[in-house]
């Protein structure tokens, strides 16, 4: 069931007048309501692949309920090998089964030994990505002793399916989300009328920006070869826009709709492309998946307390594991290894953490230094998004080649360009908006506070007038192939 559709429109509601008017009585109740809901949430899409959120529910349950009991360090690290062999298992065969036997026959076939063997037609259910690394959290935050097990499976069963996140995250920790089921919830209207203002921004990111953007990328993308270098850097922003609106829609409309229902998500973003360098980058985009990597792989590996060498190595796995998580291709494993690149030098230099704080805070413009910086983290970023759209390694060196070309300094021409440029202005406009709230939770959290009641409320109606006006074919999220 996509954010974006029609029947999320009438899911919505009834699942929250029974929420606060029917079970209100009891968390119990509450509880159970929000498995129900997200059981259809998910089921909407594939009501096969619910035995897998149900199997992965009852396995790390029963692992927690394991390690609660059990005192012996032998037995309480096949507890937890046991969630991190069957989730990581599932994720494996659905995500990389082809992807492994594909290069096991070309690795063999390079030295001169021919292999037979079937690919699968496997079916990669929506959001496996990110319920196992919450389902994990859980198993290894409980082993390390920092969460308490839980003994309500209803509340655990909620957690791991809660509908507004289950597909695209954020990527909660067990630590945080979990507790929240065992307290009485109480309807709060700002912290509603906040959860509406935050799903109304993230909707007008997927579907004016993002979907928008979506169209010429794909265009330019799927078609590279006809179009000249200057056209490619076209293509290149507009998917830089389109993931960017796409993934942090989801994540806007995934926290506002929680905080209708009383629960409190991670922030998942928080104006990326405003940063300054590569590190400042990664503490802003895909936070929860960041932070994930940083706290269950980066830090048990030794983090950056070790040598140069350790420190190396350390950065190029959790980037290169980070891409690989994204997907069975090799174009993400390049993707993760150049971020690793672009974050090493700094890492090494000491320089990883100076800045820290919000750019330009308290003021309207950035200093020319700043200016500086955010453009070049912002090229670097784009420059590497190519590989991350690109279909294969050889189309990614293609289109890059195309832009390194004397083509480069040509007129970009290309199918729809008129309504392309109304559709960067909108970007531009967006952009402004992003600026201006940059230092709140979200863009809109209190933009125009301070105007006069019409004013602000002829603000928020037009972004509901450009959603509808702006509405195309409704895309899938970028992040549900994850």
């Amino acid at each position: 069931m996509l954010f974006n559709s029609i029947d999320f429109a009438i899911f919505l509601p009834i699942v929250f007048l029974f929420y606060w008017f029917v079970t209100n009585k009891s968390i119990k109740l509450q509880n159970a309501l929000i498995v129900a809901a997200s059981y259809l949430f998910y089921g909407w899409w594939d009501w096969r692949f619910l035995s897998l959120i149900l199997f992965s529910t009852l396995v790390d349950y029963w692992v927690g309920r394991g390690l609660s009991r059990e005192e012996n360090t032998t037995k309480r690290k096949i507890l937890l090998w046991t969630s991190i062999l069957v989730n990581l298992g599932f994720l494996g065969f659905f995500k990389y089964y082809n992807f492994f036997l594909d290069n096991f026959i070309t690795a063999f076939s390079f030295f001169g030994t021919a292999i037979k063997a079937n690919s699968l037609n496997i079916i990669l259910p929506v959001g496996i990505s990110f319920y196992t690394f919450q389902t994990l959290s859980y198993s290894i935050d409980v082993y390390k002793r920092k969460l308490e097990p839980t003994r309500d499976f209803i509340a655990f069963a909620a957690f791991v399916s809660f509908f507004p996140q289950l597909v695209a995250g954020p990527i909660e920790r067990a630590t945080n989300l979990l507790p929240q089921f065992y307290k009485q919830r109480t309807f709060d209207y700002q912290k509603a009328v906040d959860g509406l203002r935050q799903i109304l921004w993230g909707l007008f990111k997927k579907i004016v920006i993002a979907d928008n953007c979506a169209e010429y990328a794909n265009l330019i993308f799927n078609h590279s070869a006809d179009y000249s270098g200057s056209t490619l850097v076209l293509g290149a922003l507009f998917f830089t826009f389109q993931i960017y609106g796409d993934f942090s829609g989801y994540s806007d409309i995934a926290i506002g709709t929680a905080r209708l229902f009383g629960f409190d998500l991670m922030r998942n973003f928080a104006f990326p492309y405003f940063s300054r360098d590569m590190a400042e980058f990664w503490r802003r985009w895909h936070i929860s998946l960041s932070t994930w990597f940083r706290d269950y792989l980066y830090i048990p590996l030794g983090g950056s307390i070790g040598g140069t060498w350790m420190k190396i190595r350390n950065t190029f796995i959790i980037f290169i594991v980070s891409g690989f998580w994204h997907g069975a291709n090799w174009t993400f494993i390049i993707w993760g290894a150049l971020n690793a690149f672009y974050f090493l030098p700094l890492l090494l230099l000491n320089k990883n953490r100076q800045n820290l704080e919000i750019v330009a805070q308290g003021k309207y413009l950035p200093s020319l230094k700043e200016s500086f910086n955010m453009f070049l983290t912002f090229t670097l970023t784009v420059f590497a998004w190519i590989f991350f759209r690109a279909e294969n390694i050889g189309h990614a060196i293609s289109y890059l080649s195309e832009i390194f070309s004397s083509s480069l300094f040509t007129v970009p021409d290309f199918a729809g360009m008129s309504r392309a440029l109304t559709i960067s202005s909108l970007v531009v406009l967006f952009l402004m908006i992003e600026w201006l709230g940059r230092e709140e939770e979200y863009a809109i959290a209190h933009l125009g506070f301070k105007w006069k009641r019409p004013f602000r409320y002829a603000f928020y109606y037009s972004l509901i007038i450009a959603i509808i006006v702006f509405t195309g074919k409704p895309q899938q999220f970028i992040y549900f192939q994850f």
